[in-house]
């Protein structure tokens, strides 16, 4: 059997969390512009297309 005493991610030479923090930091701001678009996308429909 293996042995899993040590996680393999956590002692990885090249982890760089500032990069992967500030992936998910921009991930998350298009996500909230997105859903805004979208949001003012269908409101706009709603009041110019009835």
């Amino acid at each position: 059997m293996a042995d899993h005493n040590e996680v393999a991610y956590t002692t990885a030479d090249g982890n760089d969390y500032p990069a992967h923090e500030q992936t998910y930091e921009g991930f998350v701001t298009l996500v909230k512009y997105g859903t805004a678009t979208v949001a003012l996308i269908l409101i706009l429909m709603a009041i110019f297309l009835t």
